[in-house]
């Protein structure tokens, strides 16, 4: 008992010194309290109200039913927790986990991975191993995209991983299919264009989405590129669907295609050239003076007419990190696609062929906690529009 009150203590501190936690003071702290009170047996007698006092230095006085300071903190905790085991803790014997639904650690040990020897591993399965090399594309992508290098290479190998056996299962319902449809049902290539721009959409945020969308777009269609924003040329455009992640500032094609536009993405955030009764002329970013605070951005998803009106291209962009990340969960939820479809559709029950949607983002240490639907515009379809297949 004493030997595994060491090793959770252990993998506490292995954690707490991860650089997903080194930056993060306040999760640090919160980990570092509850992993506590866990251990000591003391965790199911924790209330919203106690942790607010001993962790986020509320005043007596605090009401956790007017203020969610705790929940969001502890849900942005969770995310923390399942990112660093994705990456950093991926091989860590011991997995510490929040369940949802109270403030109680869990720590499951990983047997299989604890006894495993290297001779074994010449007899693990071919499944198993496409699985390991899928994660390692995927870190080599993230890092060379934080670089700003080129990613084409690994980019490739990572949409061929995770379009293998061995690729993260994917729920398409009828919603998505409705978001996604004209770009994966098309037998014109599939472009996407990721965007290196610096510095308030970094590039690891970008990575984040590439990710995400490697993940969803895997399971539904083959021999999809992957080209920073900055390489692809005007014939490639015209001949392919483009998937654009990120700000529009690298590419003059990809740029003169958002001219014009209802919403327009700048640096203070999303510009409403027509606003309606009740809605402001800029959807301004947010940015929280305390960095323990949430933040709040707008993402901009726009689905326009490719290149001399052939194809489509789709835009998820954003200023912030967490608007970039967000637009893409919007996009590959099935719960928020149900929503995001039934406010779009038209009179005739009908998504618009073209269109701009803004989403308001809340967010903690650049990773979405809210995503919420906010205005909508259908685009006309040019004449010369062709989606053909």
């Amino acid at each position: 008992m004493v030997l595994e009150l060491e090793a959770s203590s252990a993998q506490i501190q292995r954690i707490l010194q991860s650089k997903a936690f080194r930056t993060s003071e306040v999760h640090r702290n919160l980990l570092n309290y509850l992993a506590e009170k866990s251990l000591s047996g003391e965790s199911d007698s924790l209330k919203e109200y106690t942790v607010g006092l001993d962790v986020f230095a509320k005043p007596p006085s605090y009401d956790p039913r007017q203020e969610s300071t705790v929940r969001m903190h502890v849900a942005r905790l969770r995310q923390k927790l399942s990112e660093y085991y994705r990456t950093e803790g991926v091989d860590d014997p011991i997995i510490v986990d929040l369940p949802k639904g109270g403030f109680r650690v869990t720590f499951d040990t990983k047997i299989a991975a604890a006894v495993a020897e290297p001779v074994e591993a010449a007899s693990e399965p071919a499944s198993s191993v496409r699985t390991n090399r899928y994660w390692l594309e995927v870190v080599l992508v993230a890092a060379l995209l934080v670089a700003a290098a080129t990613a084409i290479y690994f980019g490739t190998k990572l949409w061929q991983m995770q379009n293998s056996k061995s690729a993260v299962a994917v729920q398409v319902t009828p919603e998505l299919r409705e978001l996604w449809e004209p770009l994966i049902d098309s037998n014109r290539p599939l472009i996407v264009a990721v965007s290196t721009a610096r510095p308030e959409a970094s590039s690891a945020g970008t990575a984040s989405g590439v990710f995400r969308l490697g993940e969803f777009l895997g399971a539904l269609k083959t021999n999809v590129q992957v080209l920073q924003s900055d390489q692809i040329e005007a014939p490639e455009v015209a001949m392919g669907n483009v998937v654009f992640l990120g700000r529009m500032v690298e590419n003059r094609q990809l740029q003169a295609m958002s001219e014009g536009r209802p919403f327009v993405l700048d640096a203070a955030g999303i510009h409403n050239a027509q606003p309606t009764a009740g809605e402001p002329a800029l959807f301004a970013d947010n940015l929280p003076k305390d960095p323990s605070d949430t933040e709040e951005s707008y993402a901009l998803i726009s689905r326009v007419p490719g290149l001399y009106g052939n194809g489509q291209v789709l835009y998820l962009s954003g200023n912030r990190v967490a608007s970039i990340t967000g637009g893409v969960q919007a996009f590959t939820d099935p719960q928020f696609a149900q929503t995001l479809v039934a406010k779009m559709k038209n009179a005739e029950g009908k998504l618009p062929p073209f269109y701009q949607v803004v989403l308001r983002v809340r967010s903690m240490d650049d990773m979405p906690i809210d995503i919420q639907y906010v205005v909508h515009r259908a685009l006309p379809i040019p004449a010369r529009s062709k989606s053909s297949k």
